[in-house]
């Protein structure tokens, strides 16, 4: 499935060019903090253990990538990939501090990565990016191992007539946020944008189940905001 929106040229990297020396702070400002919540909550789903691989695909500044290393105690490995360099260096600079950790600048949809691979591929926030979801699911399912899991975090459709009203009236102030912040408001624009025009979270799960996932559940998290996605090459 191409994304339309995803599609323009140069359209992507630009976005996280201008974005990236401020992420995290955006981050904070866009999701009021609880975006770390929501990524607590991805990590604890999947329960890591000591010596499992991780492949952290779109790993932005590294929060997932951070928190497993934690919930390890540092004994397991990351792959943390991203297509943008810019964002490879920022996650640099904040885990450095970290073992285990490799890093690797390529798109979702082509990972340069022998198959059977890693334990867990995590994406967050990073899937509404691409410009192919099924090339990036299939990426996914080819360089897990067998019995590997699946974990994608990713805005989603809200439950909630009341809280879409709100929420829709929120998303038209994060341009604008942008704008202070950043001194960038179209890249917000287009971040606004990718969240309305991204599929549902059954949508999601149909694709997963016809790219080979097996077990394919989703969870809503603050009232269907954001959603995790899992499932399990069998």
């Amino acid at each position: 499935m191409n994304q339309v929106l995803q599609q323009k040229k140069g359209l992507i990297k630009d976005v996280f060019n201008k974005v990236s020396k401020k992420y995290d702070i955006m981050n904070d400002l866009m999701s009021l903090g609880i975006h770390r919540i929501w990524k607590k909550n991805l990590i604890q789903m999947m329960n890591p253990s000591k010596k499992k691989k991780l492949i952290d695909v779109a790993c932005g500044t590294g929060d997932i990538t951070k928190l497993y290393i934690e919930a390890t105690k540092n004994h397991a490995s990351v792959l943390c990939v991203d297509s943008n360099s810019n964002m490879i260096d920022e996650c640099k600079k904040n885990l450095r501090q970290y073992k285990n950790i490799n890093w690797k600048v390529c798109n979702a949809e082509k990972l340069n990565i022998e198959d059977n691979s890693f334990d867990f591929y995590t994406i967050s926030f990073g899937l509404r990016n691409t410009k192919d979801i099924n090339k990036t699911l299939k990426e996914a399912y080819r360089v897990l191992k067998k019995g590997g899991r699946f974990l994608c975090l990713e805005f989603s459709k809200i439950e909630n007539d009341n809280l879409e009203f709100f929420y829709k009236k929120y998303s038209k102030l994060i341009p604008k946020i942008g704008e202070i912040v950043v001194g960038e408001k179209k890249p917000y624009e287009y971040l606004v944008k990718s969240i309305e025009n991204f599929i549902s979270q059954e949508q999601l799960i149909e694709k997963m189940n016809k790219n080979n996932f097996k077990n394919c559940k989703y969870r809503n998290l603050s009232g269907g905001i954001v959603a995790i996605h899992s499932g399990w090459k069998i």
